[in-house]
């Protein structure tokens, strides 16, 4: 299929708002008393999560499929309130988009977290507030997603061509990462840049970039289209 045909069809997915939030409001939960979970994470159809590392092994083992797996998630854990986390959980990590469509892909690397996950609808980012007593997560559609940020058309070589395991891959996902970051998709700012200019307005109270930080949100917004939901750790509640 060609990326122009690819782009069209991703751009018209219709994301199921339900889904999602059933999706959100399942993995509020998780955190619940549990003082950490590793970061990188993958959900199967029937709401099983396994870490990373122990999905590698059933995966090499035959016991799972790609084609089982249903969200990637990304659990952050936090003492203190973090803007920039709290307000924009998919800006924490700039390998998470990439990692997580490559996986789709049915690629897997030995430097990053990539691994065949064929099935992937969603990618979630979960956010655990200690001092607030807060979890937020925020939810989106991964072919949504991919499309808004034209990471189709960033995969080139190998990575592109061919879903071959255990071939090494991680120069041509370095390379994609890069880009990817490197693209100016916030209002004229890059990955990076629109990262940085939150944390300045949040730690500095800026008011003389508040306009910019209002443009990236809107831009945030547009690209991950997230379901997003907060969940009240003492009250056990979801927060309206």
């Amino acid at each position: 299929m060609k990326i122009d045909e690819l782009l069209k069809r991703l751009e018209n997915v219709k994301i199921d708002e339900d889904e999602r939030r059933e999706i959100a409001e399942y993995l509020a939960q998780t955190v619940d008393g549990k003082e950490s979970l590793f970061p990188h994470n993958l959900m199967t159809k029937d709401k099983t999560i396994y870490d990373f590392d122990s999905y590698e092994k059933l995966l090499k083992s035959n016991k799972i499929s790609p084609d089982d797996v249903f969200v990637y998630i990304y659990y952050n854990y936090f003492t203190e309130y973090h803007p920039l986390a709290y307000f924009y959980p998919f800006l924490i990590d700039k390998h998470l988009l990439a990692d997580a469509y490559l996986s789709k892909l049915g690629l897997e690397s030995d430097l990053y977290r990539i691994a065949p996950a064929t099935g992937l609808k969603y990618i979630a980012v979960v956010g655990k507030f200690s001092d607030i007593n807060r979890v937020v997560v925020e939810v989106a559609d991964i072919d949504n997603v991919a499309a808004n940020t034209h990471l189709p058309t960033l995969i080139h070589g190998d990575v592109r061509n061919k879903r071959v395991r255990n071939k090494r891959i991680d120069d041509e996902i370095i390379e994609i990462v890069s880009r990817f970051s490197s693209q100016k998709l916030f209002a004229g700012y890059d990955f990076i840049k629109a990262r940085d200019i939150i944390n300045r307005y949040y730690g500095n109270h800026g008011k003389l970039i508040a306009e910019e930080v209002e443009v990236i949100k809107d831009a945030y917004t547009r690209i991950f289209k997230p379901l997003r939901i907060e969940y009240h750790l003492n009250t056990k509640q979801f927060v309206v």
